[in-house]
């Protein structure tokens, strides 16, 4: 198989040995050197060290520790915050249709009454933009009870995340008549 490329040097004899080939024997010589130089240069070099990997990964360790705890108690805090935020707003939507029919939906109609008519005069709705009633934070549906409820013309709450009367935190019930 020959190839045909020409090879950089080619000597039959010593003087036959030509100054273009020789200037190329030194541009490859030199190119040579830079090369070795460089695998020298980067045989010294070093990446991290074990020990100090390890170092790294238990600091990363230690402020994850500390802070995710912070953090994720903060869900909890934030979902009671929307509950009380639906139930305001279900409050709004509710006082909206009194004024429209002239009484609170009955507790057998309850918030659904929001946003299908139950057959009563002067419906004017639907009272919410989504065409369901929303759920609370934690999938499960608001408690109404109406006309009159135990603590105010009407009564909504959520019974947190445990879904049972009572508890504390985030499972601490949400209600109509504490939200301010």
């Amino acid at each position: 198989m020959r190839s045909s490329a020409r090879p950089l040097v080619y000597l039959r004899a010593p003087w036959q040995l030509t100054l273009t080939r020789v200037d190329n024997l030194a541009k490859a010589l030199r190119a040579l050197r830079r090369r070795t130089a460089l695998c020298r240069h980067l045989r010294h070099e070093r990446g991290f060290t074990l020990v100090e990997l390890i170092v790294v990964i238990i600091i990363l360790g230690l402020i994850v520790g500390l802070v995710g705890p912070r953090l994720f108690g903060r869900v909890g805090q934030s979902k009671q915050a929307t509950a009380k935020a639906q139930i305001e707003l279900l409050g709004a939507a509710l006082d909206q249709y009194r004024l429209d029919v002239g009484a609170y939906p009955s507790s057998g109609h309850g918030p659904e009454a929001l946003v299908r008519n139950p057959g009563v005069q002067n419906w004017n709705g639907p009272y919410l933009k989504k065409p369901a009633i929303p759920k609370d934070p934690w999938g499960n549906p608001y408690h109404y009870k109406c006309c009159p409820g135990d603590h105010g013309d009407y009564d909504m709450w959520s019974y947190g995340a445990d879904g049972a009367p009572g508890g504390e935190g985030e499972n601490a019930d949400v209600t109509s008549w504490d939200v301010k």
